[in-house]
């Protein structure tokens, strides 16, 4: 994959369906339905994580560009895509989804919300425009030394997409020592539980955006989910977050 921001209908869109199609959904399902996460290991090899870095001072792709702690989201820099997305994104978006709109689905059902999300991801995005959630939000982020994110939920309006993914591109305690991917999960009457997770260079992570469901003896309910990033204590650390649902700004 030697030019990932002009994937169209040749082998490396090709090779993205594959990587796709080889996810163990079942296992993914499960994990997100038990624990709120899953974890996908080495989704992208070496040579297309860096790829991917390498796209981050390519402006012409980005729509906007955000300074963290101008805003006290942490310290770092992240950059929302524009439309037309680069065309590996737009594939792992559009067929992503359809795997994970059942699992959305079912959470909605056992927590007795009238919600329920299209089969395909175009009718998502209608959605979504439709609701003037016109923006793209698929971004890169980058932290240098000292740099993290704080926790929060990237809902951008009304409607969101409960399920999320994010893939790490490059090489923990080797390219960057510390930043930890943290996950929380709130539970009603109970304190906080923090996860934390530190994936490989091309490991991809599937994630609730917002809740997710928790069986307790009288029905399910509610687990509040935020994520983060630990501060980095050397080196420099790059994602890649494949959100689903548009913003209004």
């Amino acid at each position: 994959m030697k030019n990932l921001s002009q994937v169209s209908a040749s082998a490396p869109a090709i090779s993205i369906h594959s990587k796709i199609e080889k996810i163990d959904w079942p296992y993914v399902t499960k994990e997100l339905n038990e624990k709120g996460f899953a974890l996908v290991p080495k989704f992208l090899s070496v040579s297309e994580s860096k790829s991917c870095i390498q796209l981050y001072d390519q402006n012409s792709l980005y729509r906007k560009t955000v300074v963290m702690e101008r805003f006290r989201f942490g310290l770092g820099e992240y950059k929302y895509f524009a439309y037309p997305l680069p065309g590996f994104i737009q594939i792992l978006r559009e067929n992503i989804y359809p795997y994970l709109a059942p699992i959305a689905n079912s959470w909605m059902n056992v927590l007795s919300i009238e919600k329920k999300f299209p089969d395909q991801f175009l009718e998502l995005k209608k959605i979504c425009h439709d609701n003037e959630q016109t923006k793209p939000t698929s971004l890169i982020l980058k932290y240098g030394t000292g740099g993290f994110n704080s926790l929060h939920q990237d809902l951008y309006g009304e409607i969101f997409f409960p399920i999320q993914a994010a893939i790490f591109l490059n090489r923990p305690n080797r390219d960057y020592y510390g930043g930890e991917f943290v996950i929380t999960q709130s539970i009603p009457r109970t304190q906080p539980k923090a996860i934390v997770l530190n994936p490989e260079q091309g490991d991809m992570i599937f994630f609730a955006t917002n809740f997710r469901p928790i069986q307790g003896t009288k029905g399910y309910y509610r687990a509040q989910m935020k994520h983060g990033v630990s501060e980095i204590h050397s080196g420099e650390r790059h994602t890649l977050g494949i959100i689903f649902h548009d913003a209004t700004t």
